[in-house]
C-alpha cells in the first residue's frame, strides 16, 4: 500500500512539472526593464508561409515584439489593437511582429487570415533559445517595445488596452504624452 502512496506523489509532481512549462495566458503589470538594455534580434525565424525572417532586418525601426498563441484568449483580444497600430504608425515605420509560441505554420495561416492579421506572423514553435530570451516561455502574451535604436523601452506581460499599446509606440517614436496604465 505505501508503494502506492509513492507512485501517485511521484505522478502528481511529474504532472505538475508538465503542466509548468506548457505557457498559459495571464496578466501581469508592467515589468520594468532597465533602460539602455539592447534588445537581441539576433535570431531568424520562419514566418507563417516558410519566409526567413530575420529580426536583426527590423534594427532603426521601432519594434513591437508580441509573443502569443491561437489558443489563447488575452492574446486574441490584442490583435486588433496590433493590426490598428501596424496600419496607423505604418509612415514611422513601425514594425508589429506577432511571434506564436507553439503554433504550426498551417494553423497561422488559417489563424492570421481569419482575424485579418496585417503584421508579420512568426513561428516561434522550436525557437526555445527566442523564447527564453524574450521570456516568453511560461506565459503568453508577452510583448516587447524596442525603440529604433535597439533599446528596450519596456517589456508587458498579459494583455492591454488599444489605448496603452498607442502610448507605448508614442513614447517609442518620440511623441510626447502619458502613457495610460495597462488594463
Amino acid at each position: 500500500m505505501e508503494r502506492l502512496g509513492w507512485r501517485r506523489s511521484f505522478l502528481a509532481l511529474a504532472a505538475a512539472a508538465a503542466i509548468a512549462t506548457i505557457p498559459s495566458c495571464a496578466s501581469s503589470e508592467v515589468e520594468p526593464v532597465p533602460a539602455g538594455d539592447l534588445a537581441s534580434l539576433d535570431f531568424t525565424l520562419k514566418d507563417m508561409h516558410g519566409n526567413d525572417v530575420n529580426l536583426a532586418s527590423f534594427r532603426g525601426r521601432p519594434i513591437i515584439l508580441n509573443f502569443w498563441a491561437t489558443w489563447c484568449g488575452p492574446c486574441k483580444a490584442e490583435i486588433p489593437a496590433l493590426i490598428a497600430l501596424a496600419d496607423r504608425y505604418k509612415a514611422q515605420q513601425l514594425t508589429v511582429l506577432g511571434v506564436s509560441v507553439d503554433d504550426s505554420p498551417e494553423e497561422l495561416r488559417e489563424f492570421a487570415a481569419e482575424y485579418k492579421m496585417n503584421y508579420p506572423v512568426l513561428v516561434g514553435l522550436g525557437h526555445d533559445r527566442l523564447q527564453q530570451t524574450y521570456e516568453a516561455v511560461l506565459m503568453v502574451p508577452v510583448t516587447w517595445f524596442i525603440k529604433p535604436d535597439g533599446t528596450v523601452l519596456k517589456k508587458h506581460q498579459g494583455p492591454a488596452s488599444k489605448e496603452w499599446f498607442e502610448a507605448q509606440v508614442k513614447a517609442m517614436i518620440g511623441a510626447t504624452g502619458p502613457a495610460p496604465e495597462a488594463n
